[in-house]
């Protein structure tokens, strides 16, 4: 036997060595962690007109508990990925199992919107330490021939989350368990969140960064002022008349900007670890990118608006709204499973097929909610999922592929926070631009005619996705 072949021989039994026999029992607790955010988020969509009834919300306060909950997520993303690094992936993860937990108990026995919309804030923190170590952990507990089969199972929990959250929701709202009504879809968290904290206490491994990056909590304050001066002042202003002081924190958002942004460039300059790499902005590939992903995310209003026309216009119990979204969670799902099959083929024009699709999908369910094409909702509904599904795990591989290896996981964390940004400002917009439209004593046709134009301002959006996807070079396709 050669040194070389016993080299080759030592290298292989090294590697057997470090990978962790429980890693296959490990993968369902992390996915976990990546299921509860994601089904929160959906099964919260289908009990805001019960949540507004039962607690006497008014429409900024229901707007609010979406938003705050994205904003949130959107700020402390980044910064909940370095704790995991700096003080150990598994430590992070309960604790933010843990923290999510408790915060669902908190939702679930609100007793006002204020209450609610501060667990949805404690939510939406103790999601960013936990869902940020899933990936990680993913990477680091599986070897590379692995590593696709996981991904895999990874991508498809978020299209199943999305399928429970509709199903589900409609469910615990409708069926009053234990004479709950809305509550319930808050506890119950509670049980899958002790399942994970037990399951990642058995069988997660600890693992962190070697050279984990440093915390930037200058940054995380500056980011979260300029998102709370932009998106309070979208969601209040309406119900309190523009009042001076709500102009002022509008106008004092850019300003705001301006300061994290300079805050950011002379911490770079000192050799830091800034919370927005904004080296990586020179590039123009990964700013096309940034800005598809605002506007292709901004379709979170869709959720509320569809929600609020099925129950309040057409007067659909919540188990029935859940059901009719259903054909968009399937063609979400369904197509989730084979974007990465169409991505070795068309390369980053899989964006643009994404986008064609969700564009023609939404167009339609415009025509039919409008009269124009009645019959057609069902299909419309399947179109946009089958597109939301294929831009949804193809937008950061497609313009990830621009950018320098070593700076991938902060591309990454900037793209993934800015999915989240637009989800807040979705709510916040266009959830605005259709509560304007319903007018104090909305009628049927109010709702119709309200969630027509504002899901027509998301098809805008999208359009410009798509046109921007064009911008992006071919070379990523196999």
């Amino acid at each position: 036997m050669t040194s070389e072949t016993t080299e080759t021989l030592q290298l292989h039994d090294a590697q057997l060595a470090a990978v962790d026999p429980r890693r296959w029992l490990a993968l369902p607790v992390l996915l976990t962690g990546a299921f509860l955010p994601i089904l929160d988020f959906n099964v919260v969509n289908l009990a805001l007109p019960a949540i507004r009834d039962n607690l006497g919300a008014t429409a900024s306060e229901v707007q609010f508990v979406i938003s705050a909950y994205a904003a949130t997520y959107a700020v402390f993303l980044i910064t909940g990925g370095r704790l995991g690094d700096l003080l150990g992936r598994r430590r992070m993860f309960l604790t933010g199992v843990a923290g999510f937990t408790i915060a669902s108990v908190l939702c679930g026995i609100a007793w006002s919107p204020a209450i609610l919309v501060a667990g949805r804030i404690l939510q939406g923190l103790t999601a960013t330490a936990m869902a940020p170590q899933v990936l990680a952990s993913i990477r680091v507990l599986f070897p590379a021939a692995e590593q696709g089969r996981a991904l895999g199972l990874y991508g498809a929990t978020f299209g199943l989350a999305n399928i429970c959250g509709q199903v589900l929701g409609g469910v615990l709202v409708s069926a009053h368990p234990f004479g709950l009504a809305w509550q319930a879809i808050f506890l119950i968290n509670v049980p899958i969140g002790l399942a994970a904290f037990l399951g990642g206490l058995l069988f997660l491994t600890d693992s962190r960064a070697e050279h984990a990056q440093r915390l930037d909590i200058g940054g995380v304050i500056l980011l979260s002022l300029t998102l709370g001066l932009l998106v309070y002042p979208l969601i209040e202003g309406r119900e309190s008349g523009w009042p001076i002081w709500i102009i002022a924190m509008l106008l004092a958002s850019p300003l705001m900007l301006a300061a994290f942004v300079r805050f950011e460039a002379r911490l770079s300059a000192r050799g830091g670890d800034p919370l927005v790499a904004l080296h990586l902005l020179r590039n123009s590939d990964f700013v096309i990118g940034l800005v598809m992903a605002l506007a292709f995310y901004m379709l979170s209003s869709f959720y509320l608006t569809f929600a609020v026309y099925l129950q309040n216009g057409l007067h659909r119990s919540p188990l029935a709204a859940g059901l009719a979204t259903l054909p968009f969670a399937t063609g979400f799902f369904v197509s989730s499973l084979v974007s990465s099959l169409v991505m070795q083929w068309l390369g980053a024009r899989t964006l643009t097929l994404g986008f064609a699709l969700q564009v023609i999908g939404f167009g339609v369910v415009m025509l039919s909610v409008s009269g124009t094409l009645p019959q057609s909702l069902e299909f419309g509904l399947i179109c946009g999922g089958l597109g939301f599904g294929t831009v949804m795990p193809s937008v950061i591989k497609a313009v990830i592929g621009s950018i320098d290896p070593r700076h991938a996981g902060l591309a990454s964390g900037m793209m993934i926070s800015t999915f989240q940004i637009g989800a807040a400002l979705g709510v916040a917009v266009i959830g605005g631009v259709f509560y304007s439209l319903l007018g104090p004593h909305p009628q049927a046709d109010d709702y119709a005619h309200a969630f027509t134009i504002a899901l027509g301002c998301n098809v805008a959006l999208l359009a410009l996705g798509g046109w921007l996807s064009l911008w992006l070079p071919r070379e990523p396709a196999a």
